[in-house]
Formats: structure tokens, C-alpha cells, sequence
């Protein structure tokens, strides 16, 4: 019988109606009463850390997550940690630099209803969470509406749709049907040493989308706020405007100051190459970081991850040219 820990931190799947809205106020103990006849199949312990909506699930969260997964792990063999579908994509794609080499499967699921909700799909997500769990493939993933995705791939996509999670730019790491739990072999991480928490965080970290006429005087006052980092999300494989409104000095300006800049692409899919256009080249000269086919939650939080460790540009672009939980295909 495999040992589960499940951790809950909130979210809708423990909420209940309130005054003011849908509230998190179930305990693990009580989530895992839903459970039924599985509990029978594991030897289920619980772990209430937080009741929080995830919008308030913040860098101090993960931290707090991410050790008590490194207090536990080696009394269990897998985790399943519940959270709310809002925040969940960066949860995991954090946990998924924080916990190195981790030697056991971590599964965040959630639901869109509360598992109080006679339709939810709550349930149903936690099951295949357990599923995953059990199998002992370390990692940390996202078990959603029968899909497994790597946590660093995870995209939020549908706010009400029970399917409100996809796998962008790399296949499932597991689905179930019929078969069962099908894992998908080549996608799942390897690991390359002992386990290492590293959950040194900054969180001196903006995201900015690109709109035309952006005005490039909103980069100095990201730098005079002591910003660390910038995620840039950039149009189509790469654009960036400096005609008129010149973006890329901008940029080069607060390269210069010692700034890492990260560039992405507005498209939910396949990858920006910045060697394609003069723009894209440009910004290159300029000594922005690609983000390639990374989503925009694990860039963001592979910047905050690497600011914990570094503020050296040359290591912070060493960072991101490698591939450390499925997160970037370089190639």
C-alpha cells in the first residue's frame, strides 16, 4: 500500500459559500472524505498548510510548500498538494526549480467547483492526483480533468471549463482512459543527483506584455523601483518596437545596469526565435535572455528562481539555456 501525504492550501476545491463569495475552509481530513473507497487502496496522511484563495498564494507560499515537500519526502511515496486553478501554473512551475532532483512524485490538482458541489470535478481530479502519485515517477506535475502535465508546462487556459489546463509545447506526461494511467515516457524528468532544496527567491520580478505605442519610459521607472528582473512577453517569434517609441535602448539601458531581461512570446504556442527578424536581432545585440518555448509561468519563476541564486547576467543566461525539468527545448 503506497504512503500519500496530501497537503491542502485552499483554493475552490476546499471552498464553501460565504457572505462575500466562494471562501477555502475544508481541511485536508475533510477533502480526503471524499475520497471514499480509495482511501482504502493508500495509506493516506494529511497536512493542512494554508486556507487561501490562490490569488493570495504568493513567493512566500512556495517557499513555505516547497519545505515542508523537502521535510517529508522521505517518509512518503508520493504527495498530492491541493491548491486553487488561478495561481496553480506558477505553484508548479516554481516547485519545479525549487525541489532539485526530486526523488518522489508531487501532483497539484484542484478543481472549478467545490467538492461539496454535487457536479464537481473535484473528486475526480483528486483521484487521478493519486494515481499519479503512486507511481513513484519523481516530478512534480499537474493532475487535471484526466491529464497529467508537467508542472513547468502547465498552462491555466479555460476559467470555467472543467479542461482548464494544457500541456503547452510538449506532450502529456500521462493521460487516463480506459487503459488506465498511460504515461507517456519521453516526457517524463530525469533526474541527475542527490535531492537539493534551493528555495532562495526574489521576487523583484515584472512581467510586461507588449502593446503597440507602449511607452519605453515605464522601463525606468521599473528601474528606479530596484525591479531585478523583467519578463518581457514580445509580439509573435519575437518583436519588440523601435521605431518612434524606441523599446529595445530601453532595454539595453537596463541590461546595462545589470537588469536580466527575459524575453517570451505573447503566443500561447511553439517558441520565439529572435533570429528571424531585424527586431528580434536587435533585441539580441541589446543583451535580452530567449525564452524560447517556455510558457510565461515558468519563465517568470525560472527568473525568480535564478535571482535567488545569482544576479550575475552571464549566470543568470547560463540558467536559461539549460533544461532542468522539461521547462525549454534549446533546440
Amino acid at each position: 500500500m503506497k504512503k500519500i501525504l496530501l497537503i491542502t492550501t485552499g483554493g475552490t476545491i476546499a471552498s464553501e459559500p460565504t457572505d462575500e463569495g466562494l471562501a477555502p475552509s475544508l481541511t485536508s481530513g475533510k477533502l480526503a472524505a471524499f475520497l471514499g473507497g480509495l482511501t482504502a487502496e493508500y495509506d493516506i496522511k494529511t497536512e493542512d498548510l494554508f486556507q487561501l484563495d490562490s490569488s493570495n498564494i504568493q513567493p512566500e507560499e512556495w517557499q513555505c510548500i516547497a519545505r515542508t515537500v523537502a521535510r517529508e519526502y522521505q517518509n512518503y511515496d508520493g504527495i498530492v498538494l491541493t491548491h486553487g486553478t488561478d495561481t496553480m501554473a506558477y505553484t508548479a512551475s516554481v516547485l519545479s526549480f525549487m525541489l532539485r532532483n526530486l526523488p518522489i512524485p508531487v501532483v497539484i490538482t484542484g478543481s472549478q467547483l467545490p467538492i461539496r458541489h454535487p457536479l464537481t470535478d473535484g473528486v475526480e481530479n483528486l483521484r487521478c492526483a493519486f494515481a499519479m502519485a503512486s507511481t513513484g515517477i519523481p516530478g512534480v506535475y499537474v493532475a487535471f480533468n484526466r491529464k497529467v502535465i508537467l508542472g513547468a508546462r502547465a498552462v491555466k487556459v479555460r476559467t470555467t471549463g472543467f479542461d482548464a489546463f494544457e500541456s503547452v509545447n510538449c506532450p502529456y506526461a500521462a493521460t487516463i482512459d480506459a487503459n488506465g494511467l498511460e504515461l507517456n515516457e519521453s516526457v517524463l524528468p530525469q533526474t541527475d543527483g542527490d535531492f537539493s532544496l534551493e528555495d532562495s527567491l526574489c521576487d523583484r520580478v515584472f512581467l510586461i506584455k507588449l502593446t503597440p505605442g507602449l511607452n519605453p519610459e515605464i522601463f525606468d521607472m521599473l528601474l528606479k523601483m530596484n525591479y531585478k528582473g523583467i519578463v518581457i512577453e514580445a509580439f509573435g517569434a519575437g518583436g519588440l518596437n523601435f521605431v518612434r517609441r524606441d523599446l529595445i535602448a530601453k532595454l539595453q539601458k537596463a541590461v546595462e545596469r545589470g537588469i536580466s531581461v527575459v524575453v517570451c512570446s505573447q503566443c500561447l504556442y511553439e517558441r520565439s526565435d529572435f533570429t528571424i527578424y531585424q527586431t528580434g536581432r536587435k533585441a539580441l545585440k541589446s543583451g535580452v535572455v530567449q525564452g524560447f518555448d517556455m510558457t510565461t509561468e515558468a519563465a517568470v519563476t525560472k527568473l525568480m528562481w535564478a535571482l535567488g541564486k545569482t544576479d550575475r547576467p552571464e549566470d543568470i543566461k547560463r540558467i536559461f539555456t539549460t533544461n532542468y525539468v522539461g521547462e525549454i527545448n534549446i533546440t
